[in-house]
């Protein structure tokens, strides 16, 4: 299988002079059309820095990113904007979305952003919405969801122009656990079914655990990898938590 994320040597300093923070230090990572990669680690560990690099909100220090066989670091203005729309796709803890729109208004914004035809985006934003069970949310405002469907709204509007790369930031954080499991599910359908990539920042091991691969970072750098393989979700769960463990109390807030 192809590679659609390549991160090489990847460095982060924030500060100059005695007062530097070495956020990223070298760290490397590739991901594979069609994998769902989880990122762990304490506060602090670089995992967020490491997300906010690979989605061109930050620009690191040194090193190299390479998404869909673009090198990042050499993009800038209107072509980064326009990688960013058409090739990447965000899932934030918040949501973020249009609060003016409606579910069917905030999912189709993203098409039309990128100039897609009328009928595309009627029939990318029913069938995306359908496959992430918010059909019946389409004419709501946000304000009329539950948290559990504007997350779900939100990853239908990541994922209905089919990026090469879906980035999620702690979708889970501010769901409760029937919602999360809900929203997990259906981050899993996507990625078993329609092939979609997602690399998804998580301080939670039963999140981390749909995962197909777990990478755990420490003090800016690369400390393990986990790969389910054909471990059963509750085995690879309790596999994460053992490596939480070793990792010691940074990461005692996910036990």
């Amino acid at each position: 299988m192809s590679e659609i994320l390549t991160v090489r040597d990847l460095k982060k300093v924030y500060g100059k002079g005695g007062a530097v923070t070495h956020a990223l230090d070298g760290v490397s990572l590739s991901l594979e059309a069609g994998e769902f990669v989880g990122v762990m680690g304490p506060s602090g560990s670089g995992k967020t820095t490491l997300l906010n690099c690979v989605s061109t909100i930050d620009r690191p220090s040194a090193g190299s990113i390479v998404i869909d066989g673009k090198e990042l670091t050499r993009l800038k203005g209107k072509e980064l904007a326009k990688f960013r729309r058409e090739r990447l796709g965000f899932i934030f803890q918040d949501c973020n979305l249009l609060d003016t729109l409606t579910a069917y208004e905030n999912i189709a914004l993203s098409l039309s952003i990128i100039r897609a035809p009328a009928q595309k985006i009627d029939r990318q934003v029913r069938e995306m919405a359908d496959f992430l069970g918010i059909a019946d949310c389409l004419n709501k405002y946000p304000y009329q969801m539950s948290g559990g469907q504007q997350q779900r709204c939100a990853a239908a509007r990541a994922m209905v122009t089919h990026p090469a790369l879906v980035l999620a930031d702690e979708p889970t954080g501010a769901l409760d656990s029937r919602a999360s499991s809900m929203l997990l599910s259906r981050l899993d359908a996507l990625n078993q079914e329609l092939g979609t990539t997602i690399l998804m920042v998580t301080h939670d091991a039963f999140t981390a655990s749909c995962c197909r691969r777990v990478v755990f970072l420490q003090d800016g750098q690369l400390f393990l990898e986990l790969h389910r393989e054909n471990d059963s979700r509750k085995v690879f769960f309790q596999k994460i938590i053992q490596v939480v463990t070793r990792m010691g109390g940074g990461m005692a807030d996910v036990l």
